[in-house]
């Protein structure tokens, strides 16, 4: 039997959510072994969604879903849009000191997919496992 979780928030804009966001995942993947890198990528997708798009704007916001199964983790985050251009992965200098975030969300993730979604971005972040998280049944 194939069995998945799923869970989504929506946040307002404001920089303190990312932290919240985080924590957010965390309690959902505790006991996960891909815990710390889903918390890693979370913060950088929400602190793009805010610094980058209209999601950091007066009453705008970013929706994080989490989806589950067995064999992966899927982390999506939507932003406001308001920006000419998609998000994209740039391989940066190393002493570069901005545009390195999707990058490092590349690094970490097995796929990383863009997609133009009602007038914003979603990037998605997947990590795969044969795991179940926590041990628990999904």
């Amino acid at each position: 039997m194939r069995c998945q979780r799923s869970g989504a928030t929506q946040s307002p804009g404001f920089p303190e959510e990312v932290s919240r966001a985080r924590r957010w995942t965390r309690d959902i993947l505790r006991g996960s072994p891909l815990v710390e890198d889903a918390e890693l990528i979370v913060s950088e997708l929400s602190a793009n969604a805010i610094l980058h798009t209209a999601s950091g704007r007066h009453s705008g916001s970013f929706h994080l879903a989490l989806a589950i199964s067995p064999q992966m983790v899927a982390l999506s985050v939507t932003d406001d849009g308001g920006t000419g251009r998609a998000p994209k992965v740039e391989h940066q200098d190393q002493d570069a000191e901005h545009g390195r975030g999707l990058g490092m969300v590349n690094a970490l993730a097995h796929r990383v997919v863009v997609h133009n979604s009602d007038g914003g971005h979603t990037v998605t972040a997947e990590l795969f496992t044969g795991v179940r998280m926590g041990g628990h049944p999904c």
